[in-house]
């Protein structure tokens, strides 16, 4: 039987393509290739009885082609400290497990064959969406960044929001510069590559909320 479970909280992403990702408009990656992390830190959550709140998941990826081709490597990155009942319950919502065809974790599980070890330690998790600004890094593994974009002419701060009416990871996100750096298991370093900060809503149905009810709630203004 499907837990009851639920994340809202703030989002970051880190990956190979350039600014403006193609792959969230169903196009392939820029470098043919995918590479980079993801992260989140849940402001408000719970799996069954076991809270959530507080909590930092980090994430580096690897796919040799676009990610529906599958074939792709993850590494999570939790808490140290965390409890056995927290670990157990965030990696039953990372699974997949008990959630419909087409949902974001769903699909990762579909799309993820090789699955590294997690790792355990500590995550500094920095995020302002209003700033168009993001920091996590992770010791001896892990450092990335996110910038507003910069006009080259200019040098004034550019913004771009993506939105995705039927978007699978969020609605509504701001578009902004990455730097990113791994040396762990899966290595990459990203200069100046696509990121986007998103406030984001996960149920074991996907997204809670639609375009509008997302907005009203986060609003990007």
């Amino acid at each position: 039987m499907a837990k009851d479970w639920s994340i809202e909280g703030r989002y970051a992403e880190w990956c190979s393509c350039t600014l403006g990702c193609p792959c969230e408009s169903m196009e392939a990656p820029s470098e043919g290739h995918c590479t980079g992390a993801v992260a989140f830190e849940i402001e408000k959550g719970h799996c069954e009885g076991v809270s959530l709140d507080g909590m930092k998941v980090v994430a580096t990826f690897y796919f040799p082609r676009a990610i529906h081709h599958g074939d792709g490597h993850m590494q999570p990155i939790l808490e140290e400290g965390i409890s056995d009942a927290q670990r157990d319950a965030i990696f039953y919502i990372l699974s997949g497990e008990d959630q419909p065809v087409g949902t974001m974790f769903q699909i990762f599980s579909v799309i993820v064959d090789h699955h590294h070890d997690p790792v355990f330690t500590t995550i500094d998790f920095d995020w302002d969406i209003k700033a168009r600004t993001a920091r996590v890094e992770v010791p001896n593994s892990l450092r990335v960044r996110s910038e507003p974009i910069r006009n080259p002419v200019t040098d004034d701060a550019h913004r771009m929001i993506t939105v995705l009416p039927d978007g699978w990871m969020f609605h509504e996100a701001e578009g902004v510069a990455g730097f990113a750096k791994s040396t762990g298991d899966l290595k990459f370093d990203l200069n100046r590559a696509h990121s986007s900060l998103a406030h984001v809503a996960w149920g074991p149905n996907g997204l809670k909320y639609d375009l509008a009810e997302s907005r009203r709630r986060f609003p990007l203004t």
